[in-house]
């Protein structure tokens, strides 16, 4: 390996760390080991509660980070049915409640399909890493500053309903997607069109291109990962 000419790391990020975090981490641990600085980019921020596939570039490789953000991605993502929260996950807590008994199996697996597209219209989280007059829309949230995000169309390939408990009210689904969709928001787009809340109360990247989870390596064990690899440069 040469991590000067890059190198593409598939790294499973763990919960409740950022993307630039592990990253970080990652960097740390190359540049202790070859004594210089490695130039480290990543092809795709997970959510800090997310977790799953997450794509580092070194060295030259760091050129191919557009390219790789366009691959397809797949996730795994569990949501709460009947009350919503601000960053439409658990990172806020609940702040309205919503009747669910009309729900049920039958009724999401007909919803989840109207979220199937080439051109699906979604608004991002206000709780997000959006641009909005040069600042970041989490920036603003936590302000308490009043603004609009203005929605995109996004490419949803594929939901499939995983699982449905319809005493708990949760649901698990799989979904293929484009690049820059929020799975955030399509729990909160799911539950308004079920005429209920919803959020997000787990999130895993499975797949990015053809990088799946079970190749990548966690960050407790890349240490040892690292000893194994004959590197050059």
């Amino acid at each position: 390996m040469n991590f000067r000419t890059g190198e593409i790391l598939y790294i499973d990020k763990p919960y409740a760390m950022s993307s630039f975090g592990a990253l970080a981490h990652i960097r740390y641990l190359l540049t202790r080991r070859m004594n210089y600085k490695v130039k480290v980019g990543h092809a795709g921020t997970l959510d800090p509660l997310a977790t799953g596939v997450l794509i580092l570039c070194t060295g030259k490789a760091t050129k191919q980070i557009e390219t790789l953000q366009g691959h397809t991605k797949e996730y795994v993502a569990t949501l709460q049915l009947g009350a919503s929260t601000a960053s439409h996950d658990m990172e806020h807590p609940v702040d309205e409640v919503f009747p669910t008994e009309h729900i049920t199996r039958e009724r999401v697996e007909n919803v989840l399909e109207k979220f199937v597209g080439e051109a699906v219209s979604q608004v991002p989280p206000m709780y997000s890493a959006v641009c909005v007059n040069g600042k970041r829309a989490y920036q603003l949230s936590r302000k308490g500053k009043d603004f609009d995000i203005k929605a995109k169309n996004v490419r949803i390939d594929q939901i499939e309903l995983l699982h449905f408990d319809a005493e708990m009210m949760q649901m698990c689904i799989r979904v293929v997607c484009g690049k820059g969709t929020y799975i955030r928001s399509l729990a909160r787009d799911i539950g308004e069109e079920l005429e209920t809340g919803a959020y997000l109360t787990s999130l895993c990247r499975t797949r990015v291109g053809e990088a799946r989870l079970k190749d990548c390596i966690t960050l407790e064990h890349f240490p040892d990962w690292l000893d194994r690899q004959q590197i050059e440069g």
